[in-house]
C-alpha cells in the first residue's frame, strides 16, 4: 500500500474521497457496469422507444431500482416513472451538474449481476417499431370496413 503524500490530501478534502471506477460511475448515473439490467440512452427516454423493454426488464426484475437521469425533462420521463409505481420499482432521478452521460435511465441492482448486453440494439427497436405501426394501419382499415 502506498503512503500518502500532501498533495493526496489536498486532492481528498477539496473533492472527496475517490470512488473505484469513478468514471463508470459517472456514465451511469452513479452505479457499476457490472450491476445493471438495462440502459437506456437519452434520446430512447425521450422519444420513449425503449420504453416496451424497459417494461420487460423490470417485469423479470421485480427487486431492482430505477436511476434516471435528472437532466432529462421531467415531460420525457412520464412513461418511466409510470412504469415505476405500476411495479412498485424504487426510482431515483440523478443530477450530476458537473459531469454529463448520454444515459438517460438504468434499471440496476445493489450487487454485481455481470449482464453482457446492457444496451437495447437500435435496429431491434426500429423492427418493432415498424410492426407496431404496421398493426395499427390494419386496425385503421379494418374500422374503416367495420371488421
Amino acid at each position: 500500500m502506498t503512503k500518502k503524500n500532501v498533495d493526496d490530501f489536498l486532492t481528498e478534502g477539496l473533492y472527496g474521497t475517490r470512488l473505484p471506477k469513478e468514471n463508470e460511475r459517472i456514465q451511469f448515473l452513479g452505479t457499476l457496469r457490472e450491476r445493471i439490467v438495462l440502459a437506456l440512452t437519452v434520446g430512447q427516454v425521450m422519444s420513449d422507444s425503449g420504453i416496451k423493454k424497459l417494461e420487460q426488464a423490470i417485469k423479470e426484475n421485480p427487486e431492482a431500482k430505477l436511476l434516471i437521469n435528472g437532466h432529462v425533462p421531467y415531460r420525457f420521463l412520464k412513461e418511466e416513472k409510470s412504469l415505476a409505481a405500476k411495479y412498485n420499482i424504487p426510482y431515483t432521478a440523478i443530477t450530476n451538474n458537473e459531469k454529463d452521460t448520454d444515459i438517460g435511465a438504468v434499471l440496476t441492482y445493489d450487487y454485481a449481476i455481470d449482464k453482457e448486453n446492457i444496451y437495447i440494439d437500435e435496429e431491434q427497436l426500429n423492427e418493432e417499431n415498424e410492426a407496431i405501426e404496421k398493426k395499427t394501419f390494419i386496425d385503421k382499415v379494418k374500422k374503416w370496413f367495420g371488421s
